[in-house]
């Protein structure tokens, strides 16, 4: 039986998905982000090496969204910070579609702490 797509159960593919989809609607619903981050904090310790993988770039990328958002806020005073806003929202974007496909072709992420895309 395949995984499925999407599941709440601590360590699984599915709940990295979940996890991925939380980050997308947080453009909706800001919470879902920080609840996504702490779905992956719970599953990293029990999950499988590739799971793992996503919930580190995850984390990664939840914790540079905020840092990107913070920097681009402060600096909206002298306008860069819309611009540093605006790729921040196309950075957070590509990482997650990428980390989504990777997931769904059972890839590892091979560098979750990178900051490129």
């Amino acid at each position: 039986m395949s995984d499925p797509v999407v599941t709440v159960d601590p360590g699984q593919k599915g709940n990295a998905n979940l996890v991925y989809i939380l980050y997308l609607c947080s453009f909706l619903i800001g919470v879902s982000a920080l609840v996504g981050v702490i779905m992956a904090y719970i599953g990293k310790d029990t999950a499988s090496p590739l799971v793992r993988s996503h919930y580190e770039n995850q984390i990664n990328i939840f914790w540079k969204m905020l840092l990107f958002m913070v920097v681009g806020a402060v600096l909206t005073l002298i306008i860069v910070g819309v611009l540093i806003i605006l790729a921040a929202i196309v950075w957070y974007v590509i990482r997650i579609v990428k980390g989504m496909q990777a997931l769904l072709a059972d890839q590892p992420i091979e560098d979750p702490a990178s900051w490129g895309i």
